[in-house]
C-alpha cells in the first residue's frame, strides 16, 4: 500500500505543474471550494511563475496520461470545475509524442509470443496516431489485408494504476470535508474514471465493444464499425480493418468530395441518439479524430475504448427529459427528476419546474450557433446546488458525449437546431416504449417472469423451513451440573471448588504421565 507521504509528494508535484499554468487560481477564487483545499493551492503555487491566462488543458497534458483522462472527464463537469475551465478542458488533445518503434515491436512480439513478421507482411514504423494510452500503426497482414494496429504504450497499466491510486486518496480526503465537496461525490467521479480507463487498457474489451456496437447498429443505414481481426488481437494489441475516408474534422475534404454537410450533421446526431436512447450502448469518445466519412457518405467510427451504457429505465427517464425540454413540459421533467430520486423528496416539484423553465425557455427554437446543449448542461448544473442534487456518475459519459456530438454537428452545420433533429426521434421512441401496447407487453413479461420464479421461491422456503420427520419431537432435557463445570446453564456456586480441585488433580496426572513417558524414551 502506498504511504501517505508518497501521495502528498505526487500531489505537490502535480500542483506545481498546475500552478505554472495558472490552473489553481480558479480554485482559490471559487467561493464553494473548501478552505483546506484553497490553502493547499496557495502552498503549491508559492514562488511559481503563472501564465496570464489559466491553461488547464496544457497542465493536464504535461502531467501525463491519467491526468489527460481526468481532464476529459472534468470537461463535462462545469458544476465541479467552473464554466471557464470546462471550456478550456474541451480543447485537451489526447496525444503524446510517439514511443520508439523498437518498444512497440517488443510489445507486439511479447503479446503474441512470436516474431512480428509472422503476423504482418509489413508495418509502418511511423505511427498514424499517438495518444496517451496507445498508438496506431498502419500495416498489411500476411494474407494481404490493410489493417490498423493499435498497441498499448509500455508500462501504461502500471503508471495509470499508480496515478489513480493517488486520485482516490485525494478524493477520499476531499469528500470527508463535507458540504459541497461531499455533494459533488469526487470519489464516485474518480471511480468512474478508473473503470472507464481500465476498459481502455484491455484492447480485447475494446474489440468486444466494437463488435457489440456493430451488431446493435447493423440495421442503421449510413453508419459502420470496422471489422475486428481477432487472430491478431490481444490485451495489448488490437488489429482492425483499415478505414479509407475523410476525417470528419477535415471540412474542406468533405466539401471537395461532394458531401452534404448539414445532412451529415443530422445523421451524426441521429446515430448518437439511436445508440444512447434506443440501444443504451453508445460510443463515448466521438471526437473529430475518431469519425471518418467514406465516399458514399457512410460515417465510420473508430476507437471504442470508452463506451457508455444506460439501463432501460434510465433511458426512459432521459428520453422524457429531452422531450419535455424540447416541448416546454417542464412540470413533467421535474416529476421525472423526483421519480428518479435525482432530487431529494423534501424539495417542491413546482419550484424545480420553474427553475428548469429558466434554463429551457431561452434555448427553444434557436440554432446551436446561438444556444447549445453545452450551455443547457451548464444551466442544469447551476440549479443542482440549489436543489441538493447529487452527481449521477452513470450519466457523466452521456453528458460528455452530448457535448462532443454538439461540437461536431455545429462544425458541419452552424445553423443546426439540435432540438428539431432530436425531437421527432425521441417522440417516436417514447411512443413505442411507453405506448399502451408496450405497457401491456412489459406487464405480461414481468408477470410471467414472476410466475416462472414461484416454484424456485417455494423450494427455497422449504429448504429454510424443512417439514418435520416421522419421529416424535424430543421433549426438553433437564440441565445437569457436571463436575468440571462444563454442563448445563444452571451451576451451583458450591460446585465451583469441586471443579477447581478436580481440574488440579487431572492436570497433575497428565503432567506426571508426560514426565514419566519422557524418562522412558
Amino acid at each position: 500500500m502506498t504511504r501517505p507521504i508518497t501521495h502528498i509528494a505526487r500531489l505537490v508535484k502535480w500542483g506545481r505543474v498546475l500552478a505554472r499554468h495558472g490552473a489553481l487560481r480558479g480554485i482559490e477564487n471559487d467561493r464553494n471550494a473548501p478552505a483546506p483545499v484553497k490553502r493547499l493551492c496557495r502552498i503549491a503555487r508559492f514562488g511559481a511563475r503563472q501564465g496570464a491566462e489559466p491553461d488547464y488543458a496544457g497542465a493536464f497534458q504535461e502531467i501525463g496520461p491519467a491526468a489527460i483522462k481526468l481532464g476529459q472527464a472534468l470537461a463535462t463537469r462545469p458544476d465541479l470545475v467552473g464554466e471557464g475551465p470546462a471550456r478550456n478542458l474541451l480543447t485537451l488533445q489526447d496525444s503524446l509524442p510517439p514511443v520508439p518503434f523498437a518498444q512497440i515491436r517488443a510489445v507486439i512480439e511479447e503479446s503474441f509470443g512470436k516474431p512480428i513478421e509472422s503476423l504482418f507482411a509489413s508495418i509502418e514504423e511511423e505511427p498514424v496516431g499517438a495518444a496517451s494510452i496507445a498508438q496506431v500503426h498502419r500495416a498489411v497482414t500476411t494474407d494481404g489485408r490493410k489493417v490498423a494496429v493499435k498497441v498499448l504504450r509500455p508500462r501504461i497499466r502500471e503508471n495509470f494504476a499508480r496515478d489513480v491510486e493517488t486520485y482516490e486518496w485525494a478524493a477520499a480526503h476531499l469528500e470527508v470535508l463535507g458540504g459541497e465537496a461531499q455533494r459533488l461525490r469526487p470519489r464516485a467521479v474518480v471511480d468512474n474514471l478508473k473503470r472507464w480507463t481500465l476498459r481502455e487498457l484491455d484492447l480485447r474489451r475494446e474489440a468486444a465493444s466494437a463488435s457489440e456496437l456493430a451488431e446493435a447498429m447493423k440495421g442503421i443505414h449510413g453508419y459502420r464499425v470496422p471489422g475486428i481481426d481477432w487472430d491478431r488481437t490481444t490485451g495489448s494489441v488490437l488489429t482492425v480493418e483499415w478505414v479509407d475516408g475523410a476525417k470528419m474534422s477535415d471540412l474542406d475534404a468533405l466539401r471537395a468530395a461532394g458531401h452534404d454537410l448539414p445532412a451529415l450533421a443530422r445523421k451524426l446526431v441521429l446515430t448518437f441518439l439511436t445508440q444512447a436512447i434506443a440501444s443504451g450502448f453508445f460510443h463515448a469518445d466521438m471526437h473529430q479524430g475518431n469519425l471518418f466519412v467514406q465516399a458514399d457518405g457512410t460515417i465510420v467510427a473508430i476507437d471504442f475504448g470508452i463506451m457508455g451504457r444506460i439501463n432501460r429505465q434510465a433511458r426512459l427517464w432521459l428520453a422524457e427529459i429531452l422531450y419535455g425540454l424540447t416541448t416546454g413540459n417542464y412540470r413533467r421533467v421535474a416529476e421525472i427528476h423526483f421519480e428518479a430520486q435525482y432530487v431529494p423528496g423534501y424539495h417542491n416539484v413546482d419550484e424545480f419546474a420553474t427553475a428548469l423553465r429558466a434554463v429551457g425557455e431561452p434555448m427553444r427554437g434557436k440554432p446551436v450557433s446561438e444556444l447549445s446543449v453545452g450551455q443547457m448542461l451548464d444551466g442544469l448544473f447551476a440549479i443542482t446546488r440549489d436543489f441538493d442534487m447529487q452527481v449521477q456518475p452513470h450519466l457523466l459519459l452521456l453528458q460528455k458525449t452530448m457535448v462532443m456530438v454538439e461540437g461536431l454537428a455545429t462544425a458541419l452545420d452552424p445553423d443546426i437546431n439540435m432540438w428539431d433533429v432530436a425531437a421527432p426521434f425521441v417522440k417516436n421512441w417514447i411512443r413505442d416504449e411507453l405506448g399502451p401496447e408496450a405497457m401491456i407487453v412489459d406487464r405480461l413479461r414481468e408477470d410471467i417472469g414472476t410466475l416462472a420464479r414461484l416454484p424456485a421461491l417455494v423450494r427455497r422456503i422449504e429448504e429454510k423451513f424443512p417439514p418435520k420427520g416421522g419421529a416424535p419431537e424430543q421433549a426438553p432435557l433437564p440441565d445437569i451440573d457436571l463436575i468440571l463445570g462444563l454442563g448445563g446453564a444452571r451451576k451451583r456456586q458450591s460446585n465451583h471448588w469441586v471443579g477447581y480441585g478436580a481440574a488440579a488433580i487431572l492436570g497433575g496426572v497428565v503432567a506426571w504421565a508426560f514426565t514419566y513417558w519422557s524418562f522412558l524414551s
